[in-house]
C-alpha cells in the first residue's frame, strides 16, 4: 500500500477533528464566559532510511537525513482564557470577573466546581444559585426576604438594604479561586470546569486582590469567540482537508495506472 494514502487520512481525521473544535466556538458564540478552544496538531512517527550524521565515507558526515514521515494528528484541544467584553446589563445578580479568576460553585455531589459565567439567580431559600442547574456559589450566601436592594463591591464584598433600614447590611463575601494552568481545567458543560491535575489545585483570594480580577456588577463577560477568526480557521481547514482528499485521488490514479499498464 502506498504510504501516501495513509499520510493523507491522517490529514482528513485531523482537520475533521479540527472542524468540529471550530464549529463548538462558533455554536458558543453568545454564550456568556465560554472559552474558545484551539486544536493542537502533531507530527507522527518518522521511518529514518538515512540518520543525518551517519557515516558516508571516510570524513565524511551525511548532513541530511532521509525521514519519512507518517502524517499527523490532533492532540489536545487548548482552552483560551482570554478576556471576553463586557456586556452591561444593570442586573444587581449579574455578575462579570475583569481578570483572571473563576467563581466556585458547589455540585450535587459536593465537589467544587468553576466558572466564568456571573449569571447568578437566587433559590426559594435566597441563596446565589447558578441560573441553570441551580448550584450554590461559595460560600453560600443567603439574601433575606426583605432586602430591597444588593450591592457587590469590586472586591466581591456583598451588602443589602433592608426594607425600613436606613444602613446597608453585609450578607457575605464572595471568594475567587484560580489555577496555575487554567488550561488544564476540565470542561464538563453548564459552563463549568473541573480540577484536574494539570491545572494545579485552585488557589483562592479575594477579587481585585491576590493578582485575581474585579467583580463587576450589573454586566456580563461574553464570549471570547471571534466570528471572524474561526471563520477563516473554518476555510483554512476544509482546504487542507481538499488538499488531502486531492493527494489520495493522485495516489489512487498512479495506482489505477500501474495495475492496469503493467
Amino acid at each position: 500500500m502506498h504510504p501516501a494514502l495513509w499520510i493523507s487520512k491522517t490529514g482528513l481525521d485531523a482537520q475533521q477533528t479540527d472542524i468540529a473544535v471550530i464549529s463548538n466556538n462558533v455554536a458558543n458564540a453568545s454564550t456568556v464566559g465560554y472559552k474558545k478552544s484551539r486544536a493542537v496538531f502533531e507530527d507522527l512517527l518518522y521511518q529514518t532510511v538515512n540518520q543525518a550524521g551517519g557515516i558516508s565515507a571516510d570524513n565524511t558526515k551525511l548532513p541530511n537525513g532521509l525521514n519519512i514521515g507518517a502524517g499527523t494528528k490532533v492532540v489536545a484541544t487548548q482552552k483560551m482564557f482570554t478576556q471576553g467584553n463586557m456586556l452591561t446589563t444593570d442586573n444587581s445578580l449579574d455578575l462579570m470577573i475583569e481578570g483572571p479568576g473563576f467563581f466556585e460553585v458547589e455540585m450535587p455531589d459536593g465537589t467544587a466546581a468553576y466558572t466564568r459565567n456571573g449569571q447568578f439567580s437566587l433559590d426559594e431559600n435566597g441563596q446565589i444559585v447558578t441560573p441553570g442547574s441551580g448550584y450554590v456559589l461559595q460560600p453560600s450566601i443567603t439574601i433575606p426576604d426583605d432586602a430591597t436592594s444588593i450591592t457587590v463591591s469590586s472586591e466581591g464584598e456583598i451588602s443589602v438594604k433592608l426594607s425600613g433600614a436606613t444602613e446597608s447590611t453585609v450578607v457575605g463575601q464572595l471568594a475567587m479561586s484560580d489555577f496555575i494552568n487554567p488550561s488544564g481545567l476540565d470542561p464538563v458543560g453548564q459552563n463549568l470546569y473541573t480540577e484536574t491535575g494539570s491545572s494545579g489545585t485552585p488557589i483562592q483570594g479575594t477579587a481585585s486582590l491576590d493578582g485575581l480580577g474585579a467583580i463587576r456588577q450589573g454586566a456580563l463577560e461574553t464570549s471570547n469567540v471571534n466570528v471572524t477568526e474561526e471563520l477563516v480557521n473554518l476555510i483554512q481547514s476544509q482546504r487542507i482537508y481538499e488538499m488531502n482528499s486531492k493527494v489520495i485521488s493522485a495516489v489512487d490514479q498512479m495506482m489505477s495506472y500501474v495495475t492496469q499498464n503493467l
